[in-house]
């Protein structure tokens, strides 16, 4: 993992052109640099760029879409990661194969948010945040269906890849106030406007 001083997130989802560079680049945008890293990869991924819609949404909503490529997940990047977060269980669960000793920090996006939310205190710095979601995960029983997941859009129409990446987007700027407690969580005010006329 990094130095104290730099907390990296790690975002997975399958192909990571939609879903998890969506998750990367707006929470990138709502969290305070070089205190914070964020990457992400795809469980399935080959390098490619960004598809339009996708490039447009991440812009729109407050990202910064240039300079990306997809890449495939491995150990490595996991080893590097203070925190894992999956876009389904499913990569949370190949993150954990890939690298067993990370378990206790990868989680679903949605996971690692609604088990924060119930805790009922504040963690004072992201690692304390990490570690007690990862107690309470052995205290609170999940969900029985893909809630804690966001669907793959991948060959849907632009309309659900907007659904979807607004739904990311809740999730970061969760995400992000729990990572930077006393922030505003929002990267811009425009990208509040831009959602909220969604």
């Amino acid at each position: 993992m990094h130095p104290a001083t730099t907390f990296e997130v790690l975002f997975v989802c399958t192909g990571n052109l939609h879903r998890s560079p969506v998750a990367e680049r707006l929470l990138a945008a709502a969290l305070p640099e070089p205190r914070f890293r964020v990457r992400s990869a795809g469980t399935g991924a080959r390098p490619a760029p960004l598809d339009e819609v996708t490039r447009a949404l991440i812009d729109e909503l407050g990202g910064d879409a240039r300079e990306f490529t997809a890449r495939r997940l491995d150990a490595g990047q996991i080893a590097g990661a203070d925190l894992v977060l999956g876009l389904e269980r499913c990569h949370r669960e190949t993150a954990v194969r890939l690298h067993p000793v990370a378990l206790r920090r990868c989680f679903t996006l949605r996971e690692f948010v609604r088990l924060l939310d119930g805790a009922g205190t504040s963690p004072g710095t992201p690692h304390e945040a990490v570690r007690l979601a990862a107690s309470r995960r052995g205290q609170v029983i999940p969900p029985p269906d893909e809630s804690d997941g966001i669907p793959d859009p991948y060959g849907a129409a632009p309309a659900v890849h907007r659904a979807r990446a607004l739904e990311v987007r809740a999730a970061v700027l969760a995400l992000a106030g729990i990572l930077t407690p006393g922030s505003s969580g929002s990267p811009s005010a425009a990208t509040s406007s831009a959602a909220g006329s969604a």
